[in-house]
């Protein structure tokens, strides 16, 4: 068997052995697990009190199938030690602002299953146009073609709105009068269970413990469960039924709404192709994958295998299915090839017979909610990457962070920040600096905020 992996990975020749590349699989899987539990929250709606028509049970399911197929994808296609799974970021974005538009132009509600199967065919068709730039030179032309300062406060302002969702559900701010305000009460159940989770994660972050978020939310699950909040129905079950969500993408309800959901489409695309490279571009310096030009080898698989993976998760039901940094703790354990990645994909097929464990942790929003907090301060360390001494470049990228929280708007912050862009680099007399995208960034936004406005 040794042979016959070798023979197809190549491991051998990477410097590496079956025993590292499995170990490294393990490592890499520990580190993402907990998207297992954070995605069937959110998309259900149990997260944040608001059903969404989605079954909790099905998306259990189908997280585990989207991640496995896009992972193993990776493995097999590019040879890369790369796990996917649906993007954090992504998926709050698909959540509160896709569906938010997929309501308002068809007329539905969140909760109607029209919504959800138009926001899954934005998806889709976000990871079909990935799939067809993939192999043309307009990838890297658009890669380079939005400022590197709004990249990066997309996600710094993401990361914040994930943690404002988890200091709510961990009851330590609540809405009261339409406005956050800071609870009194930071000693009751969810609170503490809240605190639990979050000082584990932090303190095992503290000491390079990999899998430290996965581990905080058991931890909180435990506390939850001294506390009386949760009970456990068993350890292993079958999965759940998938099929009420397979192949439900409406496409043709996004084409009959086109206009007003073209920059949706876009930002979905462009959200998914910039993890994609900055993740890949991580993981490669860290296991030493970089050829002698500095360059990715294979480059063109390893998007075509994550944009497959982003059709994939969006016909079973799923926001974008991307790469995730956190497969640099295979890196570090010495991981070099696609079989790290069969591994992980391998583990996530094994999860969908954990649903009952499952079930019970990610069903009480508390118990996530300190592991939200930590992926939010994750997503913050791209705000020094910001270049804060240009105006040009601090004023929209302060705008977009700051607005994506401050107006419970993930579109609404990106809108802000994207639009003014352009406009203020002409008034500096930067206009040369302006991409032909951000034009198009700009007025297709514009564009958005027209037709949607009153909707």
């Amino acid at each position: 068997m040794d042979r016959i992996l070798d023979r197809f990975f190549r491991y051998s020749a990477h410097g590496s052995s079956l025993r590292t590349e499995i170990i490294a699989g393990l490592s890499t899987f520990a580190a993402m697990a907990y998207i297992i539990c954070i995605q069937p929250a959110l998309f259900s709606g149990r997260m944040t009190g608001a059903p969404t028509g989605m079954s909790f049970d099905a998306l259990v399911t189908t997280t585990c199938i989207a991640s496995a197929f896009g992972t193993i994808l990776m493995g097999v296609l590019a040879n890369y030690p790369v796990g996917l799974a649906p993007g954090m970021g992504t998926n709050f974005f698909v959540m509160f602002s896709v569906m938010g538009a997929c309501a308002a132009v068809t007329g539905g509600k969140v909760g109607d299953p029209v919504v959800w199967q138009t926001a899954m065919g934005v998806v889709l068709i976000s990871g079909i146009l990935f799939l067809v730039i993939s192999f043309t030179k307009l990838r890297k032309m658009m890669l380079h073609s939005l400022s590197p300062s709004l990249k990066f406060a997309i996600v710094t302002g993401i990361g914040l709105f994930i943690a404002m969702v988890g200091l709510k559900n961990g009851g330590i701010i609540a809405v009261e009068a339409g406005q956050y305000t800071l609870k009194t009460a930071v000693t009751d159940t969810p609170s503490l269970i809240f605190f639990s989770g979050l000082l584990v994660i932090a303190a095992l972050q503290y000491y390079k413990i990999k899998g430290s978020v996965l581990i905080g939310i058991l931890f909180s699950a435990l506390v939850a469960f001294l506390c009386g909040k949760i009970s456990f129905s068993g350890l292993i079950g079958l999965p759940a039924d998938p099929s009420e969500l397979i192949g439900k993408a409406d496409v043709t309800m996004v084409l009959r709404h086109i206009l007003e959901l073209l920059p949706l489409i876009f930002i979905c695309f462009f959200m998914d192709m910039f993890d994609t490279m900055g993740t890949i571009i991580g993981v490669a310096t860290s296991a030493k994958l970089l050829n002698e030009n500095n360059e990715i080898e294979r480059i063109k698989r390893i998007f075509a295998a994550d944009a497959t993976a982003t059709v994939a998760g969006a016909l079973c039901g799923q926001s974008t299915v991307t790469s995730y940094l956190e497969s640099a703790a295979g890196a570090e354990a010495g991981g070099k090839t696609g079989l790290v990645a069969v591994v992980i994909g391998i583990c996530f097929l094994l999860a969908m017979f954990f649903a009952p464990v499952i079930t019970a942790v990610a069903g009480y929003p508390p118990v996530t909610s300190g592991a939200l907090v930590a992926v939010g301060v994750m997503m913050m360390r791209s705000v020094s990457e910001i270049q804060w001494n240009d105006c040009t470049e601090s004023v929209p990228a302060f705008l977009i962070f700051a607005g994506i929280p401050f107006s419970s708007s993930i579109i609404g912050g990106i809108s802000i920040g994207i639009i003014i862009y352009p406009f203020l680099k002409v008034c500096c007399g930067k206009i040369r600096e302006v991409s032909w995208f951000a034009w198009i960034s700009a007025v297709l936004l514009i564009l958005y905020l027209i037709l949607l406005n009153g909707k």
